[in-house]
């Protein structure tokens, strides 16, 4: 199973969610020669959601999700410093991708961990 996590900065909560190039390498499907692929990714509460990728055409392809992105941030109410996680489960019979957001729990103003967010998801 292949793992990407990040906490949120203010760029990924308004705008698109960069991604690192290793994961976009390994583990998302094929972009065929384009620099845009859509894929879907099931939450925690089994609500499928589809996001699109794109890469620069030229230099430092740059990874980033854009379309769906910003649907499920407001969904799930993610603001920066909480903690997204993707994963990709290649050993079941047909490949799938995981989505998990996890709130940031501060005590006292110190980070104390993540909390995943266990809230429907019907945008």
């Amino acid at each position: 199973m292949t793992t990407f996590s990040k906490i949120l900065c203010k760029t990924d909560t308004s705008k698109a969610l960069s991604l690192p190039t290793k994961f976009f390498k390994y583990s998302l499907p094929s972009f065929n020669g384009s620099h845009v692929v859509s894929f879907q990714a099931m939450d925690e509460s089994g609500f499928v959601w589809t996001f699109k990728c794109s890469t620069r055409k030229k230099g430092h392809p740059k990874p980033v999700l854009s379309k769906g992105w910003l649907a499920f941030v407001r969904n799930k109410k993610l603001k920066v410093g909480d903690k997204i996680k993707f994963s990709l489960n290649q050993t079941a019979a047909t490949p799938f991708y995981r989505v998990r957001a996890e709130k940031e729990v501060k005590i006292f103003g110190a980070i104390f961990g993540y909390s995943p967010i266990a809230a429907p998801s019907i945008p």
